[in-house]
């Protein structure tokens, strides 16, 4: 289905959940974080990061650890507390948080009590409007007291780390969870009220077969997934020292990885689901991100895919990012030193980048075509990228039409290549990135 040439492939680029990418965050000037909470103008979505996983997989590239010390956990969502204290002391009056998201790590670390806990901590110090809610769950660690908890607040979306449904893959990921496990905690979601239910997959798994690959999206269609992420596993040991434990002698090679992303994009497509850019996908006639892909007002931000519209995200919790319009920005990421920050009342930033004109027009163009596939172009990116555009275009991936690039429809595996020609940072540090597809 998709013509395949590697050369295009060659050059690992960023995944673009934001432009400039935090691969080129640095130091911040004083109280831009700050000035920027007091001049946040409408509604707001925040993301509330939980750095703690009761296992710790050999592929996670998350910021995460394992959530053995019960004082540490204790101590960081004090933290985490005075966090939201102060960042709802900063914000005006008017603004209201229409979604909240819990990420990690996994949030299901904590205890119910205390999920339950911090919510009520949330609703104290901001205003609420009726939020959409939605949690990352492992299942397992997955318990009854945290189906409670969910159906109790009222959270309808939820996004589970499945991976994949292959015993022998999952031993190479040190990622164990028998499909009974995952059958439990689907059933538990479900009833708990979650309408809206994601599984993240992944090809490229080491001894990973496209055998494997079929019989995991089977299970995901008949388990009635809502959403599914199938991403490329990303091996970059040097960046992520834990991966050193995966075999990459074992991992399918470029030529393999393209087939199985192909496998799934095209059994998802005739099955039931939407494709949201090359690599998501959500169940057509029902989910809010089916009919945001169907109307084009699919966004992009940190979380990946949105169908949040709203131009502010702030992020809470040890290494979170928040965006702004101009500005991007990462927590502290040591969980230690974010404690230490917090516990003399000061913001956590710790590093990030103050966005120009040409960054959000470059960061528009790129969102525009990961998200729908097209962009309009100003004559002065067109006359940049339209040399290197050739590559593309002479093969059909890609068209230029007066101001407007699209991505065929055969060129969707490149769509994080052709954005990333809008990126001037691409040409540096390229191995802190990872294949494209």
């Amino acid at each position: 289905m998709w013509p395949y040439h590697p050369e295009l492939l060659a050059t690992p680029v960023p995944r673009y959940t934001s432009y400039p990418t935090a691969a080129e965050f640095g130091p911040l000037p004083p109280d831009a974080y700050r000035t920027a909470l007091e001049d946040v103008q409408g509604d707001v979505s925040l993301y509330l990061h939980i750095p703690f996983c009761e296992q710790i997989c050999f592929y996670c590239g998350c910021n995460t650890g394992v959530a053995a010390r019960r004082h540490r956990l204790e101590s960081y969502l004090a933290a985490l507390e005075s966090e939201i204290a102060l960042v709802a002391s900063l914000l005006p009056g008017a603004t209201r948080v229409r979604r909240v998201s819990f990420g990690g790590g996994s949030p299901n670390a904590l205890s119910a009590d205390e999920f339950l806990r911090l919510n009520e901590i949330l609703a104290h110090h901001l205003r609420l409007a009726d939020p959409v809610l939605s949690t990352e769950i492992d299942p397992r660690t997955m318990t009854a007291e945290w189906a409670l908890a969910l159906g109790q607040l009222g959270i309808t979306r939820a996004s589970l780390g499945v991976q994949t449904f292959a015993p022998h893959c999952q031993q190479a990921i040190g990622r164990i969870q028998p499909e009974e496990l995952i059958v439990r905690t689907v059933d538990a979601l479900r009833a708990a009220g979650v309408t809206s239910l994601n599984f993240d997959l992944m090809y490229g798994l080491p001894g990973q077969t496209r055998d494997d690959l079929a019989d995991t999206l089977q299970r995901t269609r008949v388990l009635g997934a809502d959403r599914v992420a199938l991403f490329g596993y990303a091996h970059v040991p040097h960046v992520v020292p834990r991966q050193k434990a995966v075999d990459a002698r074992a991992m399918p090679n470029v030529a393999e990885r393209f087939a199985m992303a192909a496998q799934g994009y095209e059994y998802l497509c005739t099955h039931g689901y939407v494709p949201v850019g090359f690599d998501h996908f959500a169940r057509a006639g029902g989910d809010p991100l089916a009919h945001a892909a169907s109307a084009g007002t699919v966004h992009r931000n940190f979380q990946g895919f949105t169908d949040d519209d709203a131009p502010v995200l702030i992020g809470l919790g040890a290494s979170a990012i928040s965006s702004f319009p101009h500005l991007l920005m990462q927590n502290e990421k040591n969980s230690g030193r974010y404690r230490m920050v917090l516990s003399q009342g000061m913001l956590a930033p710790e590093r990030g980048i103050v966005r120009s004109a040409a960054d959000q027009e470059r960061a528009r163009v790129i969102e525009q075509l990961l998200c729908s596939g097209h962009a309009r172009l100003s004559p002065a990116l067109r006359a940049e990228v339209s040399g290197r555009l050739c590559a593309f275009t002479v093969r059909g991936l890609a068209s230029l039409d007066g101001e407007w690039l699209t991505i065929a429809a055969e060129g969707l595996p490149y769509a994080r290549t052709i954005a990333a020609l809008f990126d001037p940072y691409r040409n540096t540090g390229q191995a802190r990135f990872s294949t494209a597809v």
